[in-house]
């Protein structure tokens, strides 16, 4: 059995306190989703306070694909080639990030080694099955609450879901919000020959769980624009001829398409924080969506950046008369590196071991 785990004093880690933490997520490059975002920017930080961390994810093992998410792919029977390699890392502290394969292989090496861990509650995997398959969620949320219930601490990036997942009988919730990168996604003059405005637009994956067709179906002045891909992109445009698709879009590219519209609208009832809606806000562009997880807690209180209602035309007219430079400085309260201290703040870590030899994951690094 390994010590007992602590929590990193962030006074000790300046006096030169440095980690080995390993990520264990089955969300990882190339795969576009808030996720990935999240922990590839956290993973950036980390480094660069000094420590040394890495991600195993499905790009190290043999994969399938996702049923009916063929981009999305999983790590095939992975629990001998991830043992060796989270033995022969030898971290300080083990996050496991999400529950799918990788997931449930690094928690069983995790159990029978005695380290401590934390996990995350990224997803609604329980809504997204039902929209897709009608399974009951009680089911699939005690599945994820035998996952979760070992770990020192499970991490989510909202109050309210906090307080949903304390319900359902899940322990040890800690807080963990997320950041913007405001260099990236700013404000831009909108262009002269652009499509009708006002222009509002949807950013993310387009899938049946996104409730994309709740902004679709809407009565709006002027164009919809979607950005994004997925498994959903056929029907929809085959459905919605007058709505803009243009794909998925990267960097300075996804920055402008925030910037240039009027609007942001965020139909999804099951995310569980949506980085798209800082990212928006970042861009100056206000958000509308439903009272749910994610954009209350962000937008309650703050009737200048954005409106939530369960009528979400409503809350899209009331949104295009929000301030622009207002949703501007409410993003800049958000930093990646505050979330990244949030991370080690929670982490529960071991005293340090010397890794068996140099590893692959640091030889890729």
């Amino acid at each position: 059995m390994l010590d007992q785990p602590r929590s990193l004093d962030l006074a000790e880690q300046a006096a030169g306190g440095k980690l080995r933490i390993l990520i264990v997520s089955d969300a990882w490059e190339p795969q576009v989703n808030g996720v990935v975002r999240t922990m590839r920017t956290v993973l950036h930080e980390l480094r660069k306070m000094g420590h040394v961390a890495e991600v195993i994810g499905p790009d190290r093992f043999v994969t399938v694909p996702l049923p009916s998410y063929p981009s999305i792919r999983l790590a095939l029977k992975p629990r001998r080639r991830l043992n060796a390699m989270l033995q022969a890392f030898a971290p300080n502290a083990l996050h496991i990030s999400t529950e799918g394969p990788l997931g449930w292989a690094a928690r069983a090496w995790a159990l029978r080694v005695g380290m401590p861990f934390t996990t995350a509650f990224h997803t609604r995997f329980p809504e997204y099955l039902r929209a897709r398959t009608g399974a009951p969620v009680r089911f699939s949320y005690a599945v994820l609450r035998r996952f979760h219930r070992p770990a020192q601490g499970t991490l989510v990036a909202a109050e309210s879901l906090r307080r949903e997942l304390v319900t359902r009988g899940f322990r040890n919730i800690r807080s963990w919000s997320r950041g913007v990168d405001i260099d990236l996604f700013r404000p831009e003059p909108h262009r002269s020959d652009g499509p009708e405005r006002p222009l509002s637009v949807y950013v993310g994956r387009i899938a049946v769980e996104k409730n994309i067709r709740a902004f679709l179906d809407m009565d709006l002045p002027g164009t919809k624009m979607v950005v994004g891909d997925g498994p959903q992109l056929a029907s929809l445009r085959r459905d919605y001829p007058k709505v803009v698709f243009v794909g998925e879009r990267h960097g300075a590219a996804l920055a402008s398409a925030y910037a240039q519209a009027d609007l942001f609208v965020f139909p999804s009832l099951t995310d569980t924080f949506g980085l798209v809606l800082l990212e928006a806000l970042a861009c100056g562009t206000p958000v509308a969506a439903f009272p749910v997880t994610g954009p209350i807690d962000l937008l309650t209180g703050h009737p200048e950046v954005g409106a939530t209602d369960w009528n979400l035309r409503r809350a899209c007219l009331a949104a295009l008369g929000c301030n622009r430079s207002a949703c501007r400085s409410f993003a800049e309260r958000f930093s990646w590196r505050a979330c990244a201290e949030a991370f080690l703040r929670n982490l529960a870590v071991v005293p340090a071991r010397p890794p068996i030899a140099q590893t692959e994951l640091e030889k890729r690094s």
